[in-house]
């Protein structure tokens, strides 16, 4: 069995009617709050089971009622005007609770990782800090929610700040930079209240924000969808139930480890041949440096004679360890952080000469025994004990892997569905306008599944929010500096197919990537190629163009490719002198430099090395800055032509 794993604990809202003799509201109503104007909008909270509570909103005279569950919950509807305000919200059951200072507008949903997270105070940039100065206008209302992950759906949410407020420079600096720009352009165009509810996690993916019935349409997710459901409906023991995860990964990695089926663990092989190296050491400064994957270390240590239960202290190592002692099992830890500390039965250990086995797994960067030398040492709880640092012996088993640390061994922030459970469901069924969405980047590493999973988790929304098929508009992501193994490129593709959902929108970003930065500065274009989709295709403004060029389709012709496009408006255009980042192929695959001319509302793509082309890319890499505009500077997005495998 696994050493035990440290389980986070998990955030339930428990709503009895011993929590809830008052009557109370979800966070999201509050003093200064929007409501989505003509619609139905969803108001809901608490009391005592049974109780009657009445709505009375000042826009109208008749008031609006329901009555509490047996589980103390309530909700009610009610029939929002044309933008304004400022109104006040009674509602009253044992006791009243009057919202005032209530703006009726357009409600927006801002969500995704840590580009939609960085606020316009913390990007530093002449034209931030020019916009956060200028920034006071009270028909925008913000409220941002806490971060929190849950295996549980939420019933409410807790605000970062105070929950609704209006933007000044103080209240607005740590607010989304994309989510402020976005209602600034929206409000300014419409001239109506603006309400913007970011909900955010930097470095999350796709999946942590989808809810548990969309992840069972994806074999990946097959054991966290297990664990969930025998946590939630099984009460089963957190600590058993992630232990599954673990004891999967292990299974995998010994089926591949030559150390496993060699029994390098036992007392008795001969190991005369294995290497020596000092310990504790980080592997960067051995002869180990730059090896990945599975090494093997043993030493001979000699012990008295002893009758009791002995500590094990191997200090820190990265990433994962597991430990036998003379081929006896002691146990497995897992994080570069975590300090190792194992309890060895008395049968365990032998008078005189033993021998520790310790199999060490490293994922990626540097690995080794990380400790100072006087934290490696076994012995019994207040005798003396015996030091491990020194002389090792050690031997590669599995020097290159195609495995991964396992990311959810506990519930994080990353664990499927884990954000949706804390961040979106206590939101639901707010009345919104739409969503504006920046991610991808921590599910660059598989962009096949992305073209699945990103539609997935807009259906899902879309089916929990009960709204139908309201407006979904997102940020393809930017370029940067990802590494060899990873296709940002094939990302964005991913992101560009995802244009086939009804009601979505994709801004374009190729254009102001930061190689060395995944956080671009310039969030004023984003916010504002967001606010291009929301003000032609939700507002009805078709003089305001939605987006840059977006591949349609290619014809050959001849030795050369025309390449036709979508979103073309006042024609096609280069900065520069030519196009750049254009690439062809033939039969054989092989994609060569192409040259690239405009012509009219296409580009034909040629190049002397290809004779028969059949394939053209644009832009094609993690890092590309390609030139291609349409007539109102508007970036064209990449593309590939082909469907050939990644490589």
């Amino acid at each position: 069995m696994l050493k035990k794993i440290i389980f986070a604990s998990l955030s339930i809202v428990f709503l009895s009617s011993s929590v809830y003799s008052d009557v109370k509201v979800a966070s999201i109503f509050a003093n200064q709050m929007v409501l989505q104007q003509k619609s139905n909008a969803p108001i809901w909270g608490w009391a005592l089971p049974g109780e009657k509570i009445t709505i009375q909103p000042s826009w109208q005279k008749v008031s609006v009622s329901a009555t509490t569950d047996d589980k103390g919950n309530w909700k009610a509807e009610i029939e929002t005007p044309s933008a304004g305000g400022p109104y006040t919200i009674k509602i009253k059951g044992k006791n009243e609770i009057t919202l005032s200072d209530v703006l009726i507008g357009e409600v927006w949903v801002c969500s995704g990782q840590s580009n939609m997270e960085v606020s316009i105070g913390w990007l530093g940039t002449e034209r931030s800090r020019r916009d956060l100065a200028q920034a006071n206008n009270n028909q925008i209302r913000i409220f941002d929610v806490k971060d929190r992950f849950s295996l549980f759906e939420e019933k409410d949410c807790t605000p970062e700040w105070t929950p609704w407020r209006s933007v000044t420079p103080n209240d607005v600096q740590w607010f989304s930079a994309v989510g402020y720009y976005f209602g600034k352009r929206l409000q300014e165009e419409l001239n109506v209240p603006i309400g913007l509810i970011s909900t955010h996690w930097g470095g999350t993916p796709a999946e942590s924000w989808m809810d548990m019935e969309a992840l069972k349409n994806f074999k990946r997710f097959d054991l966290n969808v297990e664990i969930m459901a025998d946590i939630r409906e099984r009460n089963e023991d957190p600590d058993i139930a992630f232990g599954k995860i673990v004891d999967v990964w292990l299974k995998n990695v010994a089926a591949q480890d030559d150390g496993m089926k060699g029994k390098w663990f036992a007392d008795n092989i001969d190991d005369s041949n294995w290497t020596n190296i000092e310990q504790p050491n980080w592997w960067g400064s051995t002869s180990l440096k730059g090896t990945h994957g599975i090494v093997w270390f043993r030493k001979e240590f000699t012990l008295p004679a002893h009758n009791s239960i002995m500590e094990l202290d191997l200090g820190k190592i990265d990433d994962i360890d597991s430990v036998w002692i003379n081929g006896n099992y002691i146990g497995t830890s897992i994080g570069c952080d975590v300090a190792r500390l194992y309890r060895v039965p008395a049968e365990y250990l032998k008078e005189g000469k033993n021998i520790i086995a310790v199999r060490v797994i490293d994922t990626g960067g540097d690995g080794g025994f990380t400790s100072d030398k006087e934290s490696y040492k076994i012995g019994a709880t207040g005798k003396k004990s015996v030091s491990l640092a020194g002389t090792w012996k050690y031997k590669t088993s599995n020097p290159k892997t195609d495995w991964a640390e396992p990311r959810c061994s506990n519930i994080n922030q990353n664990f499927p569905s884990a954000l949706f459970n804390g961040m979106v469901a206590p939101l639901i069924p707010f009345r919104i306008a739409g969503v504006i969405w920046y991610q991808g980047e921590a599910n660059a590493w598989a962009p096949i599944e992305y073209r699945t999973l990103f539609p997935a988790m807009i259906k899902c929304w879309r089916t929990r929010w009960n709204q139908g098929d309201f407006p979904f508009y997102y940020v393809q992501i930017a370029p940067w500096e990802y590494g060899p193994s990873v296709h940002s490129q094939a990302l964005r593709e991913a992101q560009m197919m995802t244009l086939a959902e009804p009601n979505t929108g994709m801004a374009i970003t190729i254009d102001i990537g930061e190689e060395r930065d995944i956080h671009p500065k310039n969030k004023h274009d984003v916010g504002d190629r967001l606010a291009r989709w929301a003000l032609n295709k939700t507002y009805g403004k078709t003089d305001v163009t939605v987006c840059g060029p977006i591949y349609k389709e290619m014809k050959i012709e001849g030795n050369s490719i025309r390449v036709f496009f979508e979103y073309t408006d006042n024609g096609l255009m280069v900065k520069g002198f030519e196009l750049s980042d254009f690439t062809i192929a033939g039969e054989d695959k092989k994609f060569y430099p192409a040259k690239a001319i405009i012509d009219g509302s296409t580009v034909r793509v040629s190049s002397p090395q290809v004779e028969n082309p059949v394939a053209v890319r644009y832009g094609w890499s993690n890092c590309a800055q390609p030139n291609l505009y349409n007539g109102l500077l508007l970036p064209a997005s990449s593309f590939r032509t082909d469907d050939w495998e990644l490589k």
